[in-house]
């Protein structure tokens, strides 16, 4: 089952925000993540807010219904920023498998936000997409519903590793999906897992090889974590699959950083890869960057101005609240300023900008010296002039976790 909700203040059933947070909302960019929470299976690895379709019924959790529920909602967003909201830079749906609903849904939800909060000239909008989902009509529909991106999961290229993540689709239908989006002008991502249990180093470079020769203009690799509650994780626990160990893990990670690289995708942040600056996820650097946005769907987390809310899990009590009017929030925290300092660190040493080391603190400012000698930060971008940061080597990468409690003095 899905991970547990945090702990939190209730949330007012208007879904109204401190004052405070809202002074300085059109000074950072807003975006809008719309989770779409079904799949036609539940894979075995996966903790996602996810359910079939079969498990849900009408009245605004059904995939035919869904989408006036998240413009229930997108309503509820107008009326809590009002008229300082800044036009939107980035929409992201994801899930789930937002293509279980139909694209003119999708279109909806893009033209939900637009009409609502209207969208920057070069607004980047993205759907996550199952590669089975996906053929030419899927793709001509999404792009003349406004988006500008499909983020495939591709997952591997390997189909006894595909079988073991129990993905639906095959390597082919990889391919004549990004070939599908491609044609229809618009941008292609892929997902990649490494670190499944039974996928070899060979298996890993056969995975890495078929998605260059795809020519992504961004690639997002990650290493699979084996969460609690999940098919897997029983599998694990009962010795029915080993799970690689960390040495292996890190030679599937440098391989993937140098076959990209030399294919011309740089890493911007640990786990992704862009063509040039353009081709990056805009939408998640808002995250990394503490910028302002509105989840929309159940269980989606939000930020704006330092106020973090998430909404309940189930689609439908959640389409029950948006559909009356309601807020619905299941809680929220108010970031204390040790809060934003520690996730400031976290999230900003990800990226390859590096984190400013006029922010650090005293006991990160300490650290960095021994961080450099330990060869997990760059010498050189921590010593320029104007711009001085902390940025991680390759090593750092491997170690961010390491680095991160260090520069915060854990």
């Amino acid at each position: 089952m899905p991970s547990a909700l945090p702990d939190g203040e209730p949330v007012p059933a208007d879904g109204a925000l401190p004052q405070p947070a809202l002074n300085g909302l059109a000074d950072r960019d807003l975006g809008v993540y719309l989770h779409v929470p079904f799949c036609r299976v539940r894979c075995g690895y996966c903790d996602f807010n996810t359910y079939t379709a079969t498990e849900l019924g009408g009245h605004g959790a059904g995939v035919g219904t869904y989408a006036d529920a998240a413009l229930a909602e997108l309503d509820l967003a107008q009326r809590v920023l009002g008229e300082r909201a800044p036009a939107v830079s980035t929409i992201f749906i994801g899930g789930g498998t937002p293509t279980m609903l139909a694209a003119r849904d999708l279109g909806r939800m893009v033209s939900g936000v637009s009409s609502r909060f209207g969208l920057q000239p070069d607004a980047e909008v993205t759907t996550e997409a199952n590669p089975d989902t996906v053929d030419g009509a899927v793709a001509e529909a999404l792009a003349s519903g406004g988006f500008t991106r499909v983020s495939l999961g591709m997952q591997s290229a390997v189909p006894h590793v595909l079988s073991t993540l129990e993905r639906t689709h095959d390597p082919a239908s990889v391919v004549r999906a990004a070939r599908a989006v491609q044609a229809a002008g618009l941008q292609v991502s892929l997902d990649l897992i490494y670190g499944t249990p039974g996928e070899s180093l060979d298996d890993w470079r056969r995975s890495i090889d078929a998605a260059l020769a795809l020519e992504p203009d961004h690639l997002s690799a990650y290493a699979l974590v084996v969460e609690e509650g999940t098919k897997l994780a029983a599998q694990v626990r009962r010795g029915q699959v080993r799970m690689p160990d960390d040495d292996d893990e890190a030679s599937k990670y440098e391989y993937a950083d140098r076959a990209l690289s030399d294919a011309g995708l740089e890493w911007y942040e640990i786990s992704n890869w862009a063509l040039c600056p353009d081709a990056r996820c805009r939408h998640n650097e808002l995250y990394w960057r503490g910028d302002n946005w509105w989840g929309i769907g159940p269980g989606a987390h939000s930020h704006v101005g330092g106020v973090r809310w998430w909404n309940v899990k189930h689609p439908a009590p959640y389409a029950d609240r948006v559909l009356a009017g309601g807020s619905p929030g299941a809680g929220r925290e108010l970031l204390t300023a040790d809060q934003a300092y520690d996730e400031q660190v976290l999230l900003g040493i990800r990226l390859t900008d590096g984190l400013p080391l006029v922010v650090l603190d005293d006991r990160g400012r300490d650290a960095v010296a021994a961080l450099i000698a330990d060869g997990l930060l760059d010498g050189a971008a921590a010593v320029r002039r104007d711009d001085a940061v902390a940025r991680l080597t390759l090593r750092g990468r491997l170690l961010a976790d390491t680095v991160v409690r260090r520069l915060l003095g854990y």
